[in-house]
């Protein structure tokens, strides 16, 4: 059976809107926090206390003191959506003017000055290879990770074309202890709580 293009772009967004409402559904009703990317619903196991949300908190702090009046770090509701490419994410941080936050519904990826994402120490591909690739492809201008397993982090920036389509084109690591550049603005990464190690029993032993 032959599927025109535009009965598949139907199918893919219909596919799409049951899994949006799907992640809806599921708000408050299991822990942790679900998006969705091109393969489908992502479930971050995340705990709700502890290094991740502690280093969320010093951001939001830190990028607050640095930024004018009109822009802040948001950390709460809603997510950002680009419905056309069937994504729905929700960045720990989002650095947005105010202004952009006011009506209803999902932020418009494209209004974000900034995505900032504290690596989930039960996915950390998450944060380093599938949202590497679908905040340029939603038009995030600028995305900046921190892990707390390692220390480090990364700023990546300048979107632009590549034949798997837009990718960020600069990339700035840094470790715990350096000052970084998000956007236009700096703050240290003094202090930043890592991940304690895994009981000895939970330990991969090498074979």
């Amino acid at each position: 059976m032959t599927i025109a293009p535009d009965d598949a772009r139907q199918g893919a967004s219909h596919r799409y809107r049951a899994m949006r409402d799907f992640v809806q559904s599921m708000d408050d009703t299991l822990p942790g926090k679900f998006e969705v990317t091109k393969e489908g619903i992502v479930h971050d196991m995340r705990a709700p206390v502890g290094p991740h949300e502690l280093t969320t908190l010093h951001l939001r702090k830190r990028l607050e003191k640095v930024t004018p009046d009109e822009i802040v770090a948001h950390t709460g509701v809603p997510d950002v959506e680009d419905e056309p490419e069937g994504i729905t994410r929700h960045p720990d941080v989002m650095v947005i003017a105010e202004a952009e936050m006011e009506g209803e519904g999902s932020f418009d990826p494209r209004t974000l000055i900034a995505a900032i994402e504290v690596a989930s120490r039960s996915n950390p591909d998450n944060d380093w290879v599938t949202k590497m690739r679908d905040y340029p492809l939603m038009g995030v201008p600028v995305y900046a990770v921190f892990d707390p397993r390692t220390g480090t982090g990364a700023v990546l920036s300048d979107i632009h074309p590549t034949p798997d389509g837009p990718r960020y084109a600069t990339r700035k690591d840094f470790v715990y202890g350096e000052d970084v550049t998000v956007a236009e603005w700096t703050i240290s990464t003094e202090g930043l709580p890592l991940y304690p190690d895994p009981p000895a029993a939970t330990r991969a032993h090498p074979r």
